[in-house]
C-alpha cells in the first residue's frame, strides 16, 4: 500500500559520509542482489514521496548533521524524513509508521531504540536555524539535536533488527550470512 503522493515531505538518504570504519563506500557495498543503498531506496520508493540522495554535504566533517543541513537547505518541502545508507534492513512498513505519527503534528520525530533518538527522523524545514547553530557549535549528535529541538519519540522495539546499521567489516559480514541463511 502506497502513501499519498504529498509535496509537503520528501525522503533524503544521507549517504555522504566518510566511512572511516568501513574503509570504503557503505552505499555501494552489496548485500544481496543490490547495494545498501539500493535496498533501501527501494524500500523508501515504496511510500511515493519525493526521494533524494545526498551524496556531497554543503559542511563537510560534522557527521550526519551535515547531511541534514545540505538537505534541509535544498529542500522545497516543508519536511524532511531522513535515513541513513548504512541501515538497509529498513522495511516500507516502518518508514509508512513514521510518516503517520508525524503526519504535521510535530516539528521533530525521532525513532528511538531506548533512549537514543537516531534514523529514521522527521524534521521540519523550520528546524535548519537550530542544525546550523549546532554545526556552529560542533554538537554533531543526533541525540544533542533532538534534545534541542524537543523532539518527540517513537519507540519501536519491535523494529529492532530493522534499525540495525553497518558500519564496519564485520558488521557486514555479519550480515551478509544472515541473508544467506535466510
Amino acid at each position: 500500500m502506497k502513501l499519498r503522493s504529498s509535496s509537503s515531505i520528501e525522503i533524503c538518504i544521507l549517504a555522504g559520509g566518510l566511512s572511516h570504519r568501513m574503509g570504503c563506500d557503505k552505499s555501494r557495498l552489496r548485500l544481496g542482489r543490490r547495494t545498501m543503498l539500493g535496498d533501501i531506496r527501494a524500500e523508501a520508493k515504496k511510500l511515493d514521496l519525493p526521494l533524494r540522495v545526498i551524496r556531497r554535504d554543503i559542511v563537510p566533517r560534522c557527521g550526519p548533521l551535515g547531511g541534514v543541513y545540505t538537505a534541509l537547505k535544498s529542500t522545497r518541502t516543508e519536511a524532511v524524513m531522513f535515513l541513513a545508507c548504512d541501515m538497509p534492513f529498513i522495511t516500507a512498513t516502518l518508514l509508512r509508521t513514521v510518516h503517520r505519527r508525524f503526519e504535521g503534528r510535530d516539528d521533530a520525530l525521532f525513532v528511538c531504540l531506548g533512549r537514543k533518538p537516531g534514523f529514521p527522523f522527521v524534521l521540519r524545514r523550520g528546524a535548519l536555524p537550530t542544525v546550523t547553530t549546532q554545526i556552529e557549535q560542533e554538537k554533531f549528535s543526533l541525540r544533542h539535536l533532538a534534545r534541542v529541538l524537543n523532539a518527540k519519540t517513537l519507540i519501536v522495539p519491535r523494529w529492532r533488527p530493522q534499525l540495525r546499521n553497518i558500519n564496519t567489516p564485520e558488521e557486514w559480514q555479519t550480515a551478509r550470512r544472515s541473508l544467506w541463511r535466510a
